[in-house]
């Protein structure tokens, strides 16, 4: 394991022990993304407070988590994802999935994504687009290029099957192409090369009124 996926599992590790600059280390790489999911799924006006709502159970739950890098991402994806989908249900409004899901079950693309699509794009414009496409589509695209989620992960992530999840990603991804008007056909492997996306030096997003358990200082982060 090296580079950012050694240090974000380090720095688990150290929180959950009581580091509080760890803990910040850890909310400093995985925020951004996260954010970025979560508004996909509940809009921006409310995204900043669904987060906050997530990290109050990540900081809540740590002690009873157990894995590296890539396991922390997925679970903080999951309890991101539950934490949106009570708010939906509180407001009286479900996220809307585009077509049966049963459709995409054991079907995996032919082949990961057009990674073409999301360079040419900025983070915000990105999501933008991405929030026109079908809820799954938009989930598995979001959990796998923007989070960096594995299909298996972001499977668990959304209770469904890695195939099924490489295909809704296939498909969020070819339309997103369309969109940006890409003429390039994906390439095989494709979404496994693309980088997840990653916090910009010195800039810091913090929702407001997040606290924890161990009285981790979130203004500080």
């Amino acid at each position: 394991m090296l580079g950012d996926d050694a240090e974000l599992t380090a720095a688990v590790l150290a929180a959950q022990d009581g580091d509080e600059t760890a803990f910040r280390t850890v909310y400093r790489s995985v925020h951004p993304r996260l954010l970025g999911y979560v508004r996909t799924l509940v809009g921006d006006p409310d995204a900043e407070d669904v987060a906050s709502e997530a990290w109050l159970q990540i900081a809540r739950d740590l002690d009873r988590f157990s894995g590296d890098a890539d396991r922390f991402r997925g679970w903080a994806a999951r309890i991101a994802r539950n934490r949106a989908l009570d708010h939906i249900r509180m407001r009286g409004r479900r996220p809307a999935i585009g077509g049966d899901e049963t459709e995409l079950t054991g079907k995996p693309g032919d082949a990961d994504t057009a990674d073409e699509a999301m360079e040419s794009l900025a983070t915000g414009d990105a999501l933008a687009l991405i929030a026109q496409l079908p809820q799954d589509q938009a989930e598995a695209v979001v959990l796998r290029v923007v989070v960096g989620l594995d299909a298996k992960s972001a499977a668990q992530t959304l209770g469904k099957r890695p195939g099924a999840v490489r295909t809704a990603a296939h498909r969020g991804l070819k339309r997103l192409a369309e969109l940006l008007g890409a003429d390039a056909p994906p390439s095989e492997g494709a979404l496994d090369a693309v980088p997840p996306q990653r916090e910009r030096r010195g800039r810091v997003v913090t929702p407001a009124g997040v606290t924890h358990s161990r009285s981790r200082a979130q203004k500080d982060m």
